[in-house]
C-alpha cells in the first residue's frame, strides 16, 4: 500500500509540474491585469492635454458617470442586436451543412476540398473584410452600380447611412467569418456518435428529420453550450468589423456602436479610470449571460 501511494504522490507532482507553465501565463497575462482593471475602476485616471490628471481614488464615480447618460445601455443593445442577427444564420447553416458532410450514406466527393472552403474566411482579417465590403456597399460602389443598371434601383441606396443596413453587413460579415469554424466544430460532434443509434432508428422506421432532431441535436447539447458561449463572448467583444465600417463612429446615429468601440473611445483618450469602469461592467454582463445560457442548458438537460 505504501508502494502504490508512493507512486500516485510522485504521479500527481509531475502533473503539478506541467501546469505550472500554464497557472503562470495564466496569473502574468491574465488575472493580474483582471485585478489591475479592477483597481484603475475606482480612481480618476486622464489626460487632459499635456497634463496627467491622476490617479486619484473617486470610488464609484466612474460608474454613476457611466451608467449617467444611459447610453452604456444602447452600446450593449447594438452589441447583442448584431451578434443575434449574426448568430442565428450562422448556427443553422452550420447544422446543415454539418449534417450533410457527416452523414456516411450521401458519400459527397471532394469533402475536404469543401472543408477548406468553408473554413478559408475564418483565416482573412477583419480589417479586410470590413474594408472589401465598405468599397462594395459604398454610394458609388459596384454593388449600387449593378442594381442601377438592372433598374432596381433609380439612384444610389445610402448603405452607410441606414440603421439596419448597416447592422446588417456586420452581422453578414461575422457570419461569414465564423460559420466555417462553427461548422468544423458540429461536425466533429457529430462524427463523435455512435453510427448504431442513427441504423437503430432508421431500422424503426424513423425519418431523416426524426433522426436529426430526436438523436443529433439532443446528443449535440454540449457542443452547441461551448458555441454558444464562446460566441456570445466573441459577440459583446465585436470591434474591428463595425470600428473599419463605418470609421469608428458607430454611424448612423451611433446605432451600430458596440461596447468595446466606447470603450476604446476612452482608452485612446487616456481615461484608464472609466476604461476600467467599462471592462468591469463587460465582465459581469458577460458572466451574467454565460450563466443565464447554462442555466437554460441544465434546465433543457433535465427535459
Amino acid at each position: 500500500m505504501n508502494k502504490s501511494k508512493g507512486k500516485v504522490v510522485r504521479y500527481n507532482r509531475w502533473g503539478y509540474i506541467f501546469l505550472i507553465p500554464f497557472v503562470l501565463v495564466y496569473v502574468v497575462f491574465q488575472l493580474i491585469p483582471l485585478v489591475n482593471t479592477v483597481y484603475n475602476s475606482f480612481f480618476e485616471n486622464y489626460r487632459s492635454g499635456l497634463n496627467q490628471v491622476g490617479p486619484n481614488f473617486i470610488g464609484l464615480a466612474n460608474f454613476e458617470a457611466m451608467f449617467g447618460g444611459g447610453k452604456i445601455w444602447m452600446y450593449l443593445k447594438n452589441t447583442m442586436i448584431m451578434w443575434i442577427m449574426g448568430f442565428i444564420p450562422q448556427i443553422v447553416i452550420s447544422l446543415l451543412l454539418g449534417a450533410w458532410f457527416s452523414d456516411p450514406s450521401l458519400r459527397l466527393k471532394g469533402q475536404r476540398f469543401f472543408k477548406t472552403v468553408i473554413y478559408l474566411p475564418n483565416l482573412i482579417m477583419a480589417s479586410a473584410f470590413a474594408m472589401l465590403f465598405f468599397t462594395l456597399f459604398a454610394d458609388t460602389g459596384p454593388i449600387n452600380s449593378i442594381l442601377q443598371s438592372m433598374g432596381i434601383l433609380s439612384e444610389p441606396f445610402k448603405f452607410m447611412s441606414n440603421v439596419w443596413s448597416v447592422r446588417s453587413l456586420v452581422a453578414f460579415m461575422n457570419l461569414l467569418m465564423w460559420f466555417g469554424n462553427t461548422t468544423i466544430l458540429l461536425m466533429a460532434g457529430m462524427m463523435g456518435i455512435d453510427t448504431a443509434l442513427f441504423e437503430a432508428a432508421a431500422v424503426d422506421g424513423a425519418t431523416s428529420t426524426q433522426i436529426f432532431w430526436r438523436i443529433t441535436l439532443p446528443l449535440l447539447r454540449p457542443i452547441l453550450l461551448y458555441v454558444m458561449i464562446t460566441s456570445l463572448i466573441g459577440g459583446l467583444q465585436m470591434f474591428d468589423v463595425p470600428q473599419i465600417l463605418t470609421n469608428g463612429s458607430g454611424a448612423p446615429a451611433e446605432s451600430s456602436m458596440t461596447l468595446i468601440m466606447f470603450l476604446n473611445k476612452h482608452l485612446f483618450s487616456k481615461n484608464f479610470g472609466m476604461g476600467g469602469a467599462l471592462s468591469v461592467f463587460l465582465f459581469v454582463v458577460t458572466g451574467i449571460l454565460s450563466l443565464i445560457v447554462f442555466r437554460i442548458n441544465s434546465v433543457g438537460n433535465k427535459d
